[in-house]
């Protein structure tokens, strides 16, 4: 069995997951704020399912699996199926929330579109750990492999729990701490669960490299997390100036 390195930048890469899972949070979070206040919805909830599933699962998801090594095989990344997982991660969860907030009892709709949301998750991960190239055979552990997809789907339900009842700005911070601690521990168990043998020394490894695929990353969620500041920023400036004096 080969080794596998999770960390192999040290502390910087699950520090840097977790950031960006906290700030996709927080912007999704707002986006559903408004959502819920807007009478056309459906462009606050696909701004917030990218927030959500773009920046704070997705993101976090590849920003983690950088700092992930097979020892002795060099890894390289298919980029149409990393592509399609992270449509997965952004499509999953606007299904969820149009469920949640769609009407008819909560308590129906949100175990029903947690399960759908936390199932997708667990999809978006594992296909993007599919879509790993290397001279190497990737086995999971069912026990463990069983464990994150639980966990996908409790903490798809907590989030969805938090997009139709968090409000202010300091319970959307606390509720964006919880989620980036749950997306994060989502990521770990399942990358637990990976058991890596040699694969044959004959096979063509094509694909990117994890740097490769760095810079286009690093403009993407760039130019994805400033837009969306924009336009919650200007959304709450202008509640702010409709409030009456």
């Amino acid at each position: 069995m080969l080794h596998i390195e999770h960390f192999n930048n040290g502390w910087m890469n699950p520090v840097l997951a977790f950031g960006l899972s906290f700030i996709g949070s927080v912007l999704g979070l707002r986006c559903a704020v408004h959502a819920k206040a807007s009478s056309a919805p459906l462009g606050w909830l696909i701004a917030a399912a990218v927030g959500l599933g773009g920046a704070a699962i997705w993101v976090t998801h590849f920003t983690a699996m950088l700092g992930f090594s097979i020892g002795g095989a060099p890894i390289r990344y298919d980029v149409p199926l990393t592509l399609v997982s992270a449509v997965i991660a952004i499509v999953v969860v606007l299904i969820g929330l149009t469920i949640v907030t769609g009407g008819g009892n909560e308590w129906v709709t949100l175990p029903f579109g947690g399960a759908i949301t936390g199932l997708g998750v667990a999809a978006m991960h594992y296909l993007g750990m599919w879509a790993i190239r290397a001279r190497a055979v990737i086995e999971y552990e069912p026990a463990l492999m069983a464990m994150s997809i639980v966990i996908a789907v409790v903490a798809a339900t907590v989030a969805l729990w938090f997009m139709l009842h968090v409000r202010g700005l300091l319970m959307t911070t606390g509720a964006a701490l919880v989620m980036g601690i749950a997306v994060c521990g989502t990521h770990y168990t399942a990358m637990a669960a990976m058991r890596v043998h040699h694969g044959d020394p004959m096979t063509v490894v094509d694909g990117v490299t994890p740097v490769q695929l760095l810079l286009p990353l690093i403009a993407t969620v760039s130019l994805v997390v400033t837009g969306l500041v924009i336009v919650v920023g200007l959304a709450e400036l202008e509640v702010g100036e409709s409030r009456p004096d």
